[in-house]
């Protein structure tokens, strides 16, 4: 295996030459971050304004040679990398076409225990309505008044037939953090009663320390990861689980093909995005930047913003006086609803700072 890992890896460096004419300049060419301003901008799916990255632009454009080739071994490369990067083994990985698809496998898991999942509310719940269409009970947890997850109810709210707990972290859509102290403790206790699933897809946003190296003892915690945020590959559609050998034998066991969900350009992609580190921190720092611009704009108008410590912000427009919604059309700028309905609580991503700028001129 390890042999047809390095085989592969060399041919990775060859699938220049199959490409041909026009080399895709579109797939390599540099972002820019000043759009015309009658181009629309996009801030509803908490997607990266500035990615791919480099490397991995070039990567997508030297694999599309090799798509007739199946993915198993640029996969155990993948597998590998992932390894290295969370210190662990490559037992300890699951690749998947996003980390929707690791959310999928575990409400099929619920359905196989026929009990409940339990989560917070609101938070990336689309996952468990899977669940409930084969009738498995939803229980969902109210965040505290100040947006953040309350672990201790969570954990109260757990049944003797739950299969699935679901933890985002950070929150989606509110943008709040559990420390990793009092997660671990959340996890430790509630892992003796069901599958924890952790999901880390706005990890990469903040400073804190990622639950991967509690797997090794706990077989009931499963983390799940992207390269859809950070790494700017959404479309690409490449995630994958850190979990005990066995639960990720367990999850594998219900995909079709094991690992084979990544195609060979996605997998390329994100091999060469986990060494773009400086692309990473270029991203981290102006979405840092451009989201602290924002709220403080919103907040001198009225707007109460959550502290936020991922690529979005979640904003009360109780007190805003405009058609927030009509203004954004206007501007030809797309962002998501009302959350929730008290408060009328909202998202929007964070653009470019040419973008932000653009959005807090059309709500002003």
């Amino acid at each position: 295996m390890v042999t047809n890992r390095r085989s592969w890896l060399k041919q990775l460096g060859l699938g220049a030459a199959g490409i041909g004419v026009g080399r895709l300049e579109t797939i390599a060419a540099p972002f820019s971050d000043f759009p015309a301003d009658d181009e629309p901008v996009r801030l509803v799916a908490n997607e990266n304004p500035y990615g791919p990255s480099p490397l991995a632009k070039k990567a997508m454009a030297d694999h599309i040679a090799l798509s007739n080739r199946y993915t198993r071994n640029i996969t155990e490369a993948l597998r590998a990398a992932l390894a290295k990067k969370n210190n662990v083994s490559a037992d300890n990985i699951l690749t998947s076409a996003g980390s929707t698809e690791i959310l999928d496998i575990a409400a099929r898991v619920a359905v196989l225990k026929k009990g409940s999942t339990v989560s917070p509310s609101p938070s990336f719940n689309y996952w468990t309505s899977i669940a409930e269409k084969f009738g498995i009970e939803r229980i969902l947890v109210p965040l505290t008044a100040d947006k953040k997850i309350d672990l201790p109810a969570v954990l109260s709210a757990i049944q003797p037939n739950t299969g699935v707990v679901y933890i985002c972290n950070p929150n989606n859509p509110t943008g709040t953090l559990c420390s990793r102290k009092e997660l671990v403790e959340f996890v430790t206790e509630a892992s003796k009663k069901a599958l924890i699933l952790v999901d880390e897809a706005y990890i990469d946003f903040t400073e804190e320390q990622s639950l991967c190296d509690l797997v090794q003892g706990n077989k009931n915690l499963v983390i799940a990861r992207t390269f859809s945020k950070i790494y700017g590959l959404a479309g690409a559609r490449a995630g994958y689980a850190i979990a005990h050998p066995d639960t990720i034998q367990l999850f594998a066991g219900m995909q079709p093909w094991p690992n084979g969900s990544i195609s060979v350009v996605s997998a390329a992609a994100a091999i060469a995005s986990l060494g773009d580190e400086q692309f990473t921190k270029m991203v981290y720092s102006r979405i840092r930047h451009s989201k602290k611009y924002a709220i403080e704009q919103m907040e001198r108008m009225g707007i109460r913003c959550i502290p936020s410590y991922t690529n979005f912000i979640y904003f009360s427009l109780a007190q805003y006086k405009k058609d927030y919604f009509k203004q954004l059309t206007l501007n030809n700028i797309t962002g998501t609803g009302i959350w929730e309905e008290d408060g009328k609580w909202s998202r929007i991503t964070v653009g470019t700072q040419h973008e932000m700028e653009k959005f807090i001129r059309a709500i002003a």
